[in-house]
């Protein structure tokens, strides 16, 4: 390699002076600290308490989905009408938790929860119809007089045999 070139890049990669590391980049350290800092102290100003016992928070979205927090941290202050809701969260398809949120939904997810199931409904007999016509024929006899002409065609068949 050429000691020219070899020295114009070893110019461009310093960052500091003489005796410091030599880097490429600079790597910005980001802190995450500060703004949940922030974030408790404007709760605490508000007089948050924490709220023990709650095992599920579950927010319904008109879409029909559903953002699931399991075990999340709770802090209310009722004077103020406020909660704050700390956790990991999912976002899940309101079918997937019908079984355990019956009892927490309200009116309006109430009505989207049947319009939810007349669409499952709609789409699945659509579907399933479609086979089941292919399939099986439709009942046109009853089954007793269709089994008194399959034994008559037996007799027939017996006797044109012998």
């Amino acid at each position: 390699m050429n000691n020219d070139k070899l020295a114009k890049l070893q110019a461009q990669v310093r960052i500091g002076g003489k005796g410091t590391p030599r880097r490429k980049v600079k790597k910005a350290t980001k802190s995450t600290g500060g703004d949940d800092r922030k974030l408790q102290g404007a709760l605490q100003k508000l007089g948050v308490q924490p709220l023990g016992g709650i095992e599920e928070v579950n927010f319904f979205k008109d879409d029909g989905k559903v953002v699931h927090f399991a075990n999340p941290r709770v802090q209310a202050a009722i004077n103020s009408n406020t909660f704050a809701i700390h956790g990991r969260c999912v976002e899940k398809e309101l079918t997937e938790l019908v079984p355990g949120i019956l009892s927490q939904l309200g009116p309006d997810s109430l009505a989207s929860l049947r319009k939810l199931a007349e669409a499952y409904q709609s789409a699945q007999g659509g579907a399933a119809g479609g086979e089941d016509d292919d399939e099986i024929p439709d009942l046109v006899e009853s089954f007793d007089k269709a089994e008194v002409e399959d034994k008559a065609e037996e007799k027939a068949e017996g006797e044109a045999k012998a």
